[in-house]
């Protein structure tokens, strides 16, 4: 059974004004129209974590989900919105995708399953080399077991923000891509990126 996918849109997206990140144009849609159509080959339903109203995701047409950690608690509280819808649908993990990163793999559910596969709970986060680090790990783009959810609930009521921090207390696989032609994990942070990514999106036309 596919897991369930999860689009984090819960940033704040200081650098680009604020606002919705994910509603910035992106060649014939937005930045979050092209996650939804990278990610939905890859997994069964689909939902969005954002907060605030959700009214205004509903040309969206998915399924809303806030935070349920009080305040900005980061990607981790999205992924924990995520582990218990995913419970409630009775399914047993989902894959997070960040809004802001419109060139994901095609392949990223299929690599993050195997790279977990002989896990008693799959959990495991994209990485793609670096040459000061090894490998950069990409912690909004992970396979996460609804197994896990209440060890979550429980590190981020303790005060956990960081995500490598709780991913390598269950040590975490890594799913390694390599960055070819170009590092398919970047993300829109800057106008300067969203030009990037325009002509990115044009070249691959």
């Amino acid at each position: 059974m596919k897991p369930l996918g999860l689009i984090l849109a819960g940033g704040q997206a200081r650098r680009m004004g604020g606002g919705d990140k994910g509603r910035l144009a992106l060649g014939d849609g937005t930045l979050m129209s092209q996650v939804v159509e990278r990610l939905r080959p890859q997994v069964g339903d689909m939902a969005l974590n954002a907060n605030g109203d959700p009214a205004r995701f509903d040309d969206v047409g998915l399924p809303v989900l806030a935070d349920s950690i009080d305040g900005f608690a980061g990607p981790l509280a999205g992924v924990l919105a995520g582990l218990d819808w995913a419970a409630s649908q009775g399914a047993t993990s989902i894959v997070s995708a960040a809004v802001d990163t419109p060139f994901f793999p095609a392949d990223l559910v299929a690599r993050l399953q195997d790279a977990a596969m002989d896990m008693d709970h799959p959990l495991a986060l994209a990485a793609t080399p670096d040459p000061e680090r090894g490998l950069s790990r990409h912690p909004t783009f992970g396979l996460w077991p609804v197994a896990l959810r209440d060890d979550l609930r429980a590190a981020l009521t303790d005060g956990l923000r960081k995500v490598v921090q709780w991913t390598d207390r269950h040590g975490a696989a890594l799913a390694v891509f390599h960055a070819t032609p170009f590092d398919p994990f970047f993300n829109v942070n800057t106008p300067e990126d969203l030009a990037r990514a325009t002509r990115l999106l044009e070249e691959m036309a």
